[in-house]
Formats: C-alpha cells, sequence, structure tokens
C-alpha cells in the first residue's frame, strides 16, 4: 500500500502566483521553449486537483495517508496490487500528488519517470485479510495478513495510488479542501490543491493499485509471503 513528493515549486503549483504574472509572460513570449513549459506546467497542474475531484464523484475512497513530509524515497516504477474485505479508519485525508522515479529508472517508459497518483492518509487503521501483490513477470510476489483472530493495524498510514475500487462510507466529510490546511491527520498537501477530508473512513471489498506506502507503526498479524501465480 505510500506517499508523494509535495508539489510545490519544482513544479509550479498554485503556491507559485508568480507563475502566471504579466511579468513572467512578457520574459518568455519571445522563446518557444518557455511557452512548451508553461504549458506543460498548467497541464500538470490541472490534473493534479482534477483526479481527486475524479474519484469524490465516483464515491470511491483510498486506503491511506501520507507523512507529514509525504514520500522520501524514489518509488521502484512497479505498481503493486492491495486488497483487504474491509478498512476502518479514523481522521482520513485525500490530495493529488506526484511520484519520482530513480534517474534512469528502465520502468520511466514515457513517463518521463514520474507518476501521477493520489495521496490519502489514515491516521489509524484496520484491515481485515489484507493481501499485497507485485507481478514479477511470470511470478507474483504475494503477502497476506490479518486474516485470523488479529486483524492488520496501522498508525500514520500512507498509500500513493493510481486505482481504487470499494464501497465507500465517511463521518463529517469535507470535500473542496485546500490540501495545506487538512488537520485529520499527520498529512499536509501543496497549497492551492483539491482536497477532502474526514473524522472516520469504511471501505468494503477494498481494492487498489499503489505505488507506494509508508506507515509510523505497522503490524501485520499472520504474515505470509510467497511466490504465487495468483495475484491478489
Amino acid at each position: 500500500m505510500a506517499s508523494s513528493p509535495d508539489l510545490s515549486s519544482a513544479d509550479n503549483t498554485p503556491e507559485n502566483p508568480g507563475s502566471g504574472s504579466p511579468s513572467e509572460a512578457s520574459a518568455t513570449s519571445g522563446t518557444a521553449a518557455g511557452g512548451e513549459r508553461r504549458g506543460r506546467v498548467r497541464l500538470r497542474r490541472a490534473a493534479v486537483m482534477a483526479v481527486p475531484a475524479t474519484m469524490v464523484a465516483a464515491g470511491l475512497a483510498i486506503l491511506t495517508a501520507e507523512g507529514a513530509l509525504g514520500v522520501q524515497f524514489a518509488i521502484s516504477g512497479m505498481p503493486f496490487t492491495v486488497t483487504a474485505t474491509e478498512l476502518n479508519g479514523t481522521g482520513f485525508e485525500q490530495f493529488g500528488g506526484l511520484d519520482n522515479m530513480a534517474d534512469g529508472s528502465p520502468n520511466a517508459g514515457d513517463t518521463g519517470g514520474q507518476v501521477l497518483v493520489v495521496t490519502s492518509a489514515i491516521k489509524n487503521a484496520t484491515l481485515t485479510k489484507l493481501c499485497q501483490s507485485v507481478d514479477l513477470g511470470g511470478t507474483n510476489l504475494k503477502i497476506t495478513a490479518g486474516g485470523g483472530e488479529h486483524k492488520v493495524t496501522a498508525s500514520d498510514l500512507t498509500t500513493d495510488s493510481t486505482e481504487l475500487s470499494g464501497d465507500a462510507a465517511f463521518d463529517n466529510i469535507e470535500i473542496g479542501n485546500d490540501a495545506s490546511t487538512l488537520n485529520k491527520a499527520n498529512a499536509k498537501g501543496p497549497i492551492g490543491v483539491f482536497s477532502q477530508q474526514a473524522d472516520t473512513v469504511h471501505i468494503g471489498n477494498l481494492r487498489q493499485t499503489n505505488y507506494a506506502t509508508t506507515a509510523g507503526v505497522f503490524r501485520l498479524p499472520g504474515l505470509k509471503l510467497s511466490f504465487s501465480d495468483k495475484a491478489c
């Protein structure tokens, strides 16, 4: 199941008010390269803010939460699947972001080494029958836990996801917050980015495609790791 680096100055998110000023427009109008770059930045910024809104409209939610500083490692670029029959959490937050691969990663393809993700944060979470698998090409590395009497538990859990499905319910949800003002979990996103948060979250039949996961504490009773021809 992790989180993304802030889309602050490096990607010219809305916290950079100078990116659209008349003086900058004048300075770059004479160069095609400057114009193209500004176009790409605006496109990326719009996409980041649109992803969480699309997910809200679909009535879906993601499994976890970003830490206050976000993911501090380069992702492998290999997506992994996470499923759980049930997730319950207190302190839920969600906003858009970008994850970055290591320079020269063979998994970069035509992405430029970046993946657009939705970061979710849960202050405290419990999961029933957790399954995680990653396709290694011909076989899957598979982890299961929490299938017995004791459930998987996590604090300050974060995941960066590109796809998810499930049956979601929230208590006291707030939609349309500025991501920099979130206060339900230990996470804050870039200023000017669309976000949502809630006191509690419940997701039944959770399924995610993730690129990163972090947690302050992650307890997996009944942990089993194996290679399998079947994914989660």
